[in-house]
């Protein structure tokens, strides 16, 4: 394909995977609104989860029927499946239908993300492929600021030409999603040829027994309690959903929605749990930086988005260097190596964050923090593909887009449990600190700040605690709006509080990625193919041909006679 073709083609998918990447930070900071508005904000929870679990059990299915029917019309369909969730959502009049229609938009979004880059791994060679992932990670990147920035600003408008401002952050993804496939159906041509295998139907089932307990029990655990009955069971379905899917699979064989097979390479393996890893680092500090940077900084939502762009900067620019060496160079072990160890260094920097440390400290660990990033996502799932058949590359991408999904999933859930784990303690300590309260007390006893009417709220608070003194441990856990434009003796507690709980959520991703950081080293980098996908497979249906051909009209050569074989003489004056 001509570097025209390529990019035009490039252009469709990062439509596709803008629209799937900036529904996942967009709704964020406007659920709120969302949920005031349907009545509903205590079913917020089940709004991500339902979206979550269909994208994320999606993702390998869309895999493996893509290899068995072709990219573009499974793309398609997924675009089409998106956007349909998309109006439908835009729609919703209760929190119930929301929930249902923003599953159905997961079921789009499984699609959208994997076989982008599954499409990629057709239609480049893994050294190539390396120099246009950056286009794509630039798209994650973008996504991940704008998000947020729109997500408040159309929550905040009343009405936007006579609709419902936070219903355009659904109907958005309907203008965005029609030049998408108008790109696709134009440039999208991808040969393929159809072969006659089994659906595993099963496994699918497999799958869904395994990992929706699993998300179910990472979302809601904190609401449900660790130990309540609900948890248990999801304890117990994912072990069996397990033992279920490995049994289906080595049924299936090369048939399997995650055939087994790919684990018996060691890159495929090593690879994967690096995403899973990764994943949860990722997550866990973009989920964690954002609360902090609204809580600790007093930033708001718009700020805090804006406030992300060093990460963005720095996923954007290791990306497009590493995969410009990888290119150039064929090699790619150093980067997973250097990728970890930035994101270690990070983390141990992060970790020291606190009420009085300024915001320019915090955007210099979100810089490094992408900076290591960049160097993992794309050299990640090119060492996946890179290391499977070229028939097999649609159904690695996807496993390899799941496990890491899966740990993004868990990394959020986690986090977030340690982090309102710790604030009820450091709270307590916040609230006997004498030089925090002392200051604390001085305000609240000052006739000025209890006229103005932006502290209301976190005195009513602080009247609470001396009543109700075990108050004071979930009072950051529901609603902090207490804490915006109130006098900073009277939030430094609360400040304090949040920042230290932060600082321990740092030291668990410091955990996750220093395992990782152990485990690149171990990342068998076999060299980088030379060819796509699409032209080692029509090099081996020629091979398969020929050699069918040859089978047909039988061996050309001579039968020995009983005396030996007779050498051949050349004749006279030849050399």
């Amino acid at each position: 394909m001509t570097h025209r073709q390529i990019l035009f083609i490039i252009f469709g998918l990062m439509a596709g995977m803008f629209l799937a990447s900036l529904d996942q930070t967009i709704v964020g900071t406007s659920m709120r609104t969302i949920g005031d508005d349907l009545d509903g904000i205590s079913l917020q929870a089940w709004v991500t989860t339902g979206y979550l679990i269909l994208s994320t059990i999606s993702t390998p299915l869309y895999g493996k029927l893509s290899d068995i029917f072709g990219r573009r019309p499974l793309y398609i369909i997924a675009i089409v499946i998106f956007l349909i969730g998309s109006l439908l959502a835009g729609l919703a009049t209760d929190m119930y239908q929301l929930a249902i229609f923003r599953a159905i938009q997961g079921l789009g979004a499984g699609g959208l993300m994997s076989l982008a880059l599954t499409v990629m791994g057709d239609i480049l060679a893994p050294r190539e492929r390396a120099k246009y992932q950056g286009y794509f990670l630039a798209t994650f990147g973008i996504s991940s600021v704008i998000g947020p920035l729109l997500g408040g600003l159309l929550s905040g408008a009343p009405q936007i030409l006579g609709i419902t401002g936070w219903r355009w952050i659904f109907l958005l993804n309907l203008p965005i999603g029609a030049v998408a496939m108008v790109i696709v159906l134009l440039f999208l041509h991808i040969p393929h040829t159809k072969r006659e295998v089994r659906i595993d139907w099963w496994g699918v089932v497999a799958v869904i027994v395994t990992v929706v307990p699993i998300l179910l029990v990472a979302e809601q655990g904190r609401e449900w309690g660790w130990g309540s009955w609900g948890a248990i069971l999801c304890y117990v379905l994912a072990p069996l959903g397990l033992a279920l899917f490995i049994v289906v699979e080595r049924r299936m064989g090369d048939d399997a929605i995650i055939p087994l097979k790919l684990f018996k390479s060691s890159t495929f393996t090593v690879a994967t749990i690096l995403g899973v890893l990764v994943g949860f680092g990722m997550f866990g500090a973009m989920m964690t930086i954002p609360n902090y940077l609204q809580i600790a900084t007093g930033a708001t939502p718009t700020q805090a988005g804006l406030l992300m762009i060093p990460m963005v900067l720095g996923l954007m620019i290791s990306s497009i260097v590493s995969g410009q060496l990888i290119s150039r160079t064929g090699r790619y072990k150093i980067f997973p190596t250097l990728g970890t160890g930035l994101l270690v260094v990070a983390f141990i920097y992060m970790s020291f964050v606190s009420a009085d440390k300024p915001v320019w400290y915090v955007l210099i660990g979100m810089l490094v923090i992408g900076l290591g990033l960049g160097q993992l996502m794309q050299t990640l799932t090119i060492a996946s593909q890179n290391s499977v058949g070229p028939r097999d590359i649609g159904v690695a991408t996807s496993s390899s887009t799941f496990f890491r999904s899966i740990g993004g999933t868990l990394g959020t859930a986690v986090v977030f449990s340690v982090l309102f784990s710790r604030l009820g303690n450091t709270l307590l300590d916040a609230f006997t600190n004498p030089e925090i309260i002392a200051g604390t007390q001085a305000a609240a006893a000052d006739p000025a700040v209890q006229a103005n009417p932006a502290n209301a709220a976190i005195l009513q608070v602080l009247a609470n605690a001396q009543t109700d003194p075990s108050s004071l441990g979930t009072a950051l856990s529901g609603d902090t709006s207490f804490l915006v434009g109130a006098d900073s003796r009277l939030s430094l507690p609360f400040v304090d509080a949040w920042a230290n709980a932060t600082s321990t959520v740092f030291l668990v991703c410091l955990a996750v990625v220093a395992v990782a950081f152990v485990l690149s080293f171990f990342l068998k980098a076999t060299p980088l193919r030379q060819r796509s996908a699409l032209e080692e497979s029509a090099a081996e249906d020629a091979a398969v041909k020929a050699q069918l051909a040859a089978e047909q009209a039988g061996a050309l050569v001579l039968p020995d006679l009983p005396t030996g074989s007779v050498p051949v003489q050349k004749p006279a004056g030849q050399a």
